[in-house]
């Protein structure tokens, strides 16, 4: 089994942190090679939809059945909400997932409150509602009927093709305009995502459900995130120019964003996967980057700064324009919202 890290950086609210000394071990590379077994562990939040304030967001509320990840990604931004649970950033995140046993009535419940005033739902703001747990548990799936039984639309973000799993729900709720998806594609070369994105869809099934769920009348998106400078930008028009062939009528793109324990987490990564590309890479990041490696700030955490951030946008743009990608996915029709028949509306504190 592939991990993303392989390493457990420290947690940032721990006092103490404890590693094993491998200079005294006989069997260290046996030791470093063992591949952890992901953990299942039950989450007993009492609530389901997430709210934000972020600018930088087209969505206030999001639902997330899971909290780790076990695809992996080495970029992950969601990584340092592990630490929150007491876990680390790194191999803890991608194996000691949380999971929302009871998301579905949560949900239910949330939506069956008097006080919600229909808005966009966005499935997957933090951590991946289609990963490999979905395939066991089918929270999502249950979400889903909940959502296409109130007419409650939401907005979907995967990198895996599961999603298709759902076409049924989705198709339904598509044909009462209560649905999107955006397909998050990196690259099309398999070796570099299996290496970056361990346990996602390879990019030629994710290109395949863009082109299932487009035929089936889902409108899609294709996002083009994280860009990586010196790493993936150059294969932004290829990207374009597949998923629009494959059906996908927007497009999207985030640069790459190393807040707190990521940047670790992905600085050993590219030492250890992509050691002939490093320097480079790192210094195109600081150089979107005003010199540092991540930028928390509202907006251009997003885009970036700086040359080498406006001609990625530039480049971006121009494809998205040549391929009829640079339009918004239709609207979402909330006026057909009904509360769902069998919730019992119990209170729920943002």
């Amino acid at each position: 089994m592939r991990h993303g890290s392989h390493i457990n950086p420290p947690n940032r609210f721990e006092s103490k942190y404890a590693e094993p000394d491998l200079e005294q071990l006989e069997w260290d590379d046996e030791y470093l090679s063992r591949p952890r077994r992901i953990e299942y562990l039950d989450d007993q939040s009492k609530s389901i939809v997430t709210e934000n304030d972020s600018p930088d967001l087209n969505f206030r509320f999001s639902v997330n059945p899971y909290r780790g990840c076990a695809h992996g990604c080495s970029y992950c931004y969601a990584r340092p909400f592990h630490e929150y649970l007491g876990y680390n950033a790194g191999l803890d995140f991608e194996t000691k997932i949380m999971v929302k046993r009871d998301a579905p009535k949560l949900f239910r419940d949330f939506l069956s409150r008097s006080e919600w005033q229909p808005e966009l739902i966005a499935f997957s703001g933090i951590t991946d509602c289609y990963q490999p747990a979905e395939r066991e548990f089918q929270l999502t799936r249950q979400c889903l009927e909940v959502a296409s039984e109130a007419n409650q639309p939401v907005g979907i973000v995967t990198k895996n093709a599961l999603v298709v799993r759902d076409l049924d729900i989705l198709q339904s709720m598509a044909q009462r305009s209560l649905v999107n998806v955006s397909l998050s594609i990196t690259t099309l070369d398999p070796e570099l995502a299996r290496e970056m994105e361990p346990r996602t869809s390879i990019p030629a099934a994710r290109l395949r459900a863009i082109r299932e769920l487009s035929a089936a009348g889902v409108p899609t998106k294709v996002m083009v995130s994280p860009i990586i400078a010196g790493l993936n930008d150059h294969e932004i028009p290829a990207i374009l120019q597949a998923a629009k062939g494959a059906g996908a009528s927007s497009a999207s793109y985030i640069m790459l964003r190393l807040p707190l324990t990521v940047e670790p987490v992905f600085l050993e990564w590219l030492e250890r996967t992509q050691p002939t590309r490093k320097e480079r890479v790192i210094s195109r990041i600081r150089q979107t980057r005003d010199g540092k490696l991540n930028s928390a700030e509202f907006g251009t955490r997003i885009r970036g700064t700086g040359e080498i951030s406006e001609q990625i946008g530039n480049l971006f743009q121009v494809f998205a324009r040549k391929h009829g990608l640079d339009e918004r996915l239709p609207a979402l029709d909330f006026t057909q919202f009904r509360p769902p028949t069998t919730g019992k509306g119990q209170q729920w504190l943002f």
